[in-house]
């Protein structure tokens, strides 16, 4: 079936009468960057939407990460439920070369594509985290990457909704490009599909704010020249949405947080001391584990090969209490298994280790506590952690303008998603947010 079949077929099947909703995901943006005026920073469509509309500070998901949280905006659940534990799958030997959770099999709850479909609306995404595959989705151009190499641009068009991209819009970026090159040429595509393809919904994932606050901290000259651009961006998409139907809701989220760091916390050292990990002969690699990090940034969910084994549990816990003693290691606290289900983190996990801010969770199998770390910010933090608070910005009809919600929790915006498009969300674990 051609693109222009699935599309007229999704147009024919569409109630009249819910309006259509843009949703734009601004990976890394605080709300402070928007919600003040004084900071110097050019927002004319971030700001223009939150005075047009309601908005606010949203408490995020155990870890503030990018593929957890994006699937809880599209779910309207936590981690524990919709089965997304991290950016990186659990890859305890290492064999999987960095292999993420890009797959929306893996997507246990029911997802915003998937209740727009079902109600009989049509649906675009450009580049969501975790949508290879996702049901419900008209025309799909996923996030994907592999090794960079141009064998991706070759899986990547076999990934895509056929006849995308448009070729009129001009290049899209492939693989890993987080640049905000990289937006600005999924912008354009995702204009010239908004304009052709009318969709009722529609998903955008920009990505170049986090990728410069990672490399040249937050609040850094690289990362605010940066914003200034998507806001460019995000002031594109709106006015294509809005050409097509003025009546569009526009949603604007982000994923979490930013704090800066200097410093390296590393389980895996203690871990390896204590015999919970085995390394290889040369020691360059991991050939065996009993209990084993599984790192989130500026977090770490601590994973047992025998999960009912109570003396492993414990030895664990001893190594665990004994690093957060040395004040070099930077950890700010340790949740248990019990505490790990109330935040609503995979039940993978045992342990959960947070960092304090200024300190970011390491990988190497040598060296020592508190080494300095070439990444300038982090976030994967607790989501209780001020710094991790992501945003949220909703304009149109019917949405209160100039509201401040205050601090929201994130499960809270997909079920009012939802509800503007008509349509029924199964696993929401929260009332709407507006």
């Amino acid at each position: 079936m051609t693109l222009r079949t699935l599309i007229a077929a999704a147009l024919l099947a569409a109630p009249a009468s819910a309006a259509p909703v843009l949703m734009i995901a601004i990976d890394g943006l605080r709300p402070q960057e928007w919600q003040r005026r004084d900071n110097g920073l050019a927002l004319p469509a971030l700001r223009g939407l939150a005075a047009a509309g309601s908005s606010a500070a949203v408490t995020g998901v155990l870890p503030t990460v990018t593929y957890p949280s994006h699937t809880t905006l599209i779910t309207g659940a936590a981690p524990r439920r919709h089965g997304i534990a991290d950016n990186l799958t659990f890859d305890p030997l290492r064999q999987n070369a960095e292999g993420w959770y890009w797959y929306a099999s893996d997507i246990k709850a029911d997802t915003l594509w998937q209740a727009a479909s079902r109600a009989g609306r049509s649906v675009l995404n450009v580049h969501w985290p975790v949508s290879v595959g996702a049901a419900g989705i008209t025309a799909n151009l996923p996030q994907y990457w592999r090794t960079g190499m141009p064998d991706d641009d070759k899986l990547q068009a076999l990934l895509n909704t056929p006849g995308l991209p448009l070729a009129e819009a001009g290049p899209y970026p492939t693989g890993k490009d987080e640049t905000i090159a990289g937006d600005e040429g999924r912008t354009a595509q995702a204009v010239a599909l908004i304009q052709r393809l009318k969709p009722d919904f529609s998903t955008v994932y920009l990505t170049g704010l986090d990728h410069e606050q990672h490399e040249f901290g937050p609040d850094s000259p690289a990362a605010r020249a940066v914003l200034e651009r998507i806001d460019a961006a995000v002031g594109r998409l709106v006015a294509a949405a809005r050409a097509v139907d003025p009546a569009t809701t526009i949603v604007i989220v982000s994923d979490h947080g930013f704090a800066p760091t200097t410093r390296t916390t590393n389980l895996f050292v203690p871990f390896i001391k204590a015999g919970l990990i085995r390394l290889s002969a040369d020691g360059q690699s991991i050939a065996g584990w009993d209990a084993i990090p599984w790192t989130a940034g500026g977090s770490a969910a601590i994973v047992l090969a025998r999960p009912d084994d109570a003396a492993l549990k414990a030895r664990v816990a001893a190594v665990l209490a004994q690093t957060a003693a040395d004040p070099a290691a930077g950890i700010d606290r340790v949740l248990d298994s019990a505490a790990i289900a109330t935040a609503g983190g995979t039940a993978d996990a045992a342990f959960w280790v947070n960092c304090k801010t200024g300190w970011t969770m390491g990988d190497a199998l040598g060296g020592g506590q508190g080494e300095p770390t070439a990444t300038k910010g982090m976030h994967g933090y607790f989501p209780d952690v001020p710094a991790m608070r992501a945003s949220l910005i909703a304009s149109g009809p019917g949405i209160a303008a100039g509201r401040d919600l205050g601090v929201i929790d994130m499960r809270s915006i997909a079920p009012a998603v939802a509800a503007r498009l008509g349509a029924a969300l199964k696993d929401a674990e929260k009332p709407a947010a507006f």
